[in-house]
Protein backbone atom coordinates (compact mmCIF):
# COMPACT_ATOMS: atom_id res chain seq x y z
CA UNK A 1 0.00 0.00 0.00
CA UNK A 2 1.19 3.44 -0.82
CA UNK A 3 0.71 6.43 1.13
CA UNK A 4 -1.72 8.16 0.24
CA UNK A 5 -1.26 11.41 1.57
CA UNK A 6 2.91 11.64 1.65
CA UNK A 7 5.19 14.30 2.90
CA UNK A 8 5.39 17.35 1.19
CA UNK A 9 8.09 19.55 0.72
CA UNK A 10 8.03 23.09 3.31
CA UNK A 11 8.48 25.14 0.09
CA UNK A 12 5.46 23.87 -1.16
CA UNK A 13 3.29 24.04 1.39
CA UNK A 14 1.00 27.38 1.46
CA UNK A 15 0.98 29.91 3.93
CA UNK A 16 -1.02 28.73 6.00
CA UNK A 17 0.43 25.37 6.29
CA UNK A 18 3.83 26.60 6.92
CA UNK A 19 2.96 28.63 9.83
CA UNK A 20 1.53 25.14 11.11
CA UNK A 21 4.15 23.18 10.07
CA UNK A 22 6.50 25.64 11.82
CA UNK A 23 4.13 25.17 15.50
CA UNK A 24 4.33 21.61 15.16
CA UNK A 25 8.40 21.93 14.55
CA UNK A 26 9.15 24.33 16.97
CA UNK A 27 7.09 22.33 19.58
CA UNK A 28 8.23 19.62 21.66
CA UNK A 29 7.80 16.70 18.46
CA UNK A 30 10.33 18.50 16.92
CA UNK A 31 9.39 17.64 13.47
CA UNK A 32 6.32 17.24 10.98
CA UNK A 33 5.91 13.51 11.39
CA UNK A 34 3.08 10.63 11.35
CA UNK A 35 -0.26 11.89 11.71
CA UNK A 36 0.93 15.98 11.16
CA UNK A 37 2.07 14.84 7.79
CA UNK A 38 -1.51 13.72 6.21
CA UNK A 39 -2.88 16.54 8.91
CA UNK A 40 -0.90 19.53 7.09
CA UNK A 41 -4.11 19.33 4.26
CA UNK A 42 -5.83 20.92 6.60
CA UNK A 43 -3.54 23.54 8.54
CA UNK A 44 -6.61 24.45 11.46
CA UNK A 45 -7.66 21.38 11.92
CA UNK A 46 -3.69 20.49 12.46
CA UNK A 47 -2.67 23.28 14.87
CA UNK A 48 -6.10 22.69 17.17
CA UNK A 49 -5.27 19.29 16.86
CA UNK A 50 -1.31 19.26 18.11
CA UNK A 51 -2.33 21.43 20.59
CA UNK A 52 -4.75 18.94 22.29
CA UNK A 53 -2.33 16.21 21.46
CA UNK A 54 0.81 17.86 23.51
CA UNK A 55 -1.66 18.59 26.00
CA UNK A 56 -2.95 15.10 25.97
CA UNK A 57 0.83 13.36 25.75
CA UNK A 58 3.08 15.49 27.95
CA UNK A 59 0.56 16.73 30.47
CA UNK A 60 -2.02 14.89 31.07
CA UNK A 61 -3.79 14.23 35.05
CA UNK A 62 -2.49 10.53 34.62
CA UNK A 63 1.28 11.01 33.73
CA UNK A 64 3.10 9.77 30.87
CA UNK A 65 3.48 6.48 31.53
CA UNK A 66 -0.31 5.39 31.83
CA UNK A 67 -0.70 8.15 28.94
CA UNK A 68 1.66 5.79 26.72
CA UNK A 69 -0.11 2.64 28.08
CA UNK A 70 -3.87 4.31 27.14
CA UNK A 71 -1.71 4.94 24.10
CA UNK A 72 -0.79 1.49 22.70
CA UNK A 73 -3.96 0.31 23.55
CA UNK A 74 -5.72 2.69 21.46
CA UNK A 75 -2.98 1.72 18.47
CA UNK A 76 -3.53 -1.98 19.14
CA UNK A 77 -7.77 -1.49 18.75
CA UNK A 78 -7.45 0.45 15.58
CA UNK A 79 -4.25 -1.40 14.20
CA UNK A 80 -2.27 1.42 14.05
CA UNK A 81 1.11 0.76 13.46
CA UNK A 82 2.66 4.39 12.92
CA UNK A 83 1.27 5.04 16.62
CA UNK A 84 2.50 1.67 17.89
CA UNK A 85 5.99 2.36 16.03
CA UNK A 86 6.06 5.48 17.46
CA UNK A 87 5.23 4.91 21.07
CA UNK A 88 6.35 1.60 22.40
CA UNK A 89 9.71 2.94 22.25
CA UNK A 90 8.63 5.96 24.12
CA UNK A 91 6.38 3.09 26.58
CA UNK A 92 9.34 1.20 27.05
CA UNK A 93 11.34 4.24 28.29
CA UNK A 94 8.39 5.34 30.33
CA UNK A 95 8.89 1.64 32.71
CA UNK A 96 5.80 -0.34 31.19
CA UNK A 97 6.92 -3.43 30.54
CA UNK A 98 7.86 -5.37 27.44
CA UNK A 99 5.46 -8.26 28.63
CA UNK A 100 2.53 -5.61 28.87
CA UNK A 101 3.45 -4.39 25.36
CA UNK A 102 3.56 -7.58 23.74
CA UNK A 103 0.24 -8.80 25.44
CA UNK A 104 -1.20 -5.99 24.35
CA UNK A 105 -0.07 -6.74 20.67
CA UNK A 106 -1.81 -10.18 20.76
CA UNK A 107 -4.82 -8.43 21.95
CA UNK A 108 -4.65 -9.89 25.08
CA UNK A 109 -5.01 -8.66 28.49
CA UNK A 110 -1.43 -8.80 30.85
CA UNK A 111 -1.67 -10.62 33.33
CA UNK A 112 1.41 -8.87 35.30
CA UNK A 113 0.15 -5.32 35.33
CA UNK A 114 0.87 -2.68 38.27
CA UNK A 115 -2.47 -1.58 39.64
CA UNK A 116 -2.99 1.55 38.03
CA UNK A 117 -1.85 -0.03 34.48
CA UNK A 118 -4.64 -2.56 35.03
CA UNK A 119 -7.18 0.39 35.31
CA UNK A 120 -6.07 2.25 32.67
CA UNK A 121 -5.73 -0.90 30.38
CA UNK A 122 -9.36 -2.07 31.38
CA UNK A 123 -10.74 1.61 31.01
CA UNK A 124 -9.33 1.53 27.49
CA UNK A 125 -10.61 -1.39 26.67
CA UNK A 126 -14.12 -0.86 27.93
CA UNK A 127 -14.44 2.29 26.26
CA UNK A 128 -13.06 0.95 22.70
CA UNK A 129 -14.94 -2.43 22.51
CA UNK A 130 -18.16 -1.32 24.74
CA UNK A 131 -18.15 2.05 23.58
CA UNK A 132 -18.90 2.84 27.59
CA UNK A 133 -16.81 2.30 30.88
CA UNK A 134 -18.97 0.40 33.65
CA UNK A 135 -19.74 1.55 36.72
CA UNK A 136 -17.44 -0.57 38.50
CA UNK A 137 -14.16 0.61 36.39
CA UNK A 138 -15.49 4.32 35.94
CA UNK A 139 -15.54 4.84 39.91
CA UNK A 140 -12.37 2.66 40.38
CA UNK A 141 -10.67 5.39 38.14
CA UNK A 142 -12.41 8.22 39.95
CA UNK A 143 -11.11 7.26 42.90
CA UNK A 144 -7.52 6.80 41.50
CA UNK A 145 -7.33 9.38 39.22
CA UNK A 146 -9.89 12.17 39.71
CA UNK A 147 -12.66 14.10 37.31
CA UNK A 148 -9.75 15.28 35.68
CA UNK A 149 -7.85 12.27 35.36
CA UNK A 150 -10.86 10.11 34.17
CA UNK A 151 -11.71 13.28 31.12
CA UNK A 152 -8.46 13.27 30.37
CA UNK A 153 -8.58 9.16 29.97
CA UNK A 154 -11.00 9.87 27.52
CA UNK A 155 -9.29 12.20 25.98
CA UNK A 156 -6.31 10.36 25.27
CA UNK A 157 -8.33 7.59 23.76
CA UNK A 158 -10.40 9.99 21.68
CA UNK A 159 -7.77 11.66 20.08
CA UNK A 160 -4.97 8.48 19.75
CA UNK A 161 -8.08 7.32 17.83
CA UNK A 162 -8.79 10.44 15.76
CA UNK A 163 -5.04 9.88 14.36
CA UNK A 164 -5.56 6.65 14.25
CA UNK A 165 -8.03 7.26 11.19
CA UNK A 166 -6.23 10.27 9.84
CA UNK A 167 -2.98 7.78 9.54
CA UNK A 168 -5.30 4.36 8.31
CA UNK A 169 -7.26 6.73 5.77
CA UNK A 170 -3.82 7.98 4.54
CA UNK A 171 -1.58 4.36 4.43
CA UNK A 172 0.72 6.74 6.93
CA UNK A 173 4.04 5.03 6.16
CA UNK A 174 5.57 3.62 9.18
CA UNK A 175 8.95 5.10 10.51
CA UNK A 176 11.99 2.92 11.67
CA UNK A 177 11.56 1.89 15.12
CA UNK A 178 12.75 -0.79 17.36
CA UNK A 179 9.15 -1.71 18.35
CA UNK A 180 7.97 -5.03 16.65
CA UNK A 181 5.46 -4.42 14.44
CA UNK A 182 1.58 -5.41 15.21
CA UNK A 183 0.85 -8.75 14.37
CA UNK A 184 -2.12 -9.21 11.52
Amino acid sequence: MSDRLPPIPFDQLSAAQQVAAQAVIDGPRGALYGPFVPLIRSPELMSATQRLGEYLRYRSAIGTRLSELAILVTARQWDQQVEWAIHVPIAQKNDISDDVINAISLRQRPSAMLDDEALVHDFCIELHQQKQVSDRTYLAALERFGEQGVVDMVGINGYYTLLAMVMNTARTAVPLTSATPLPE
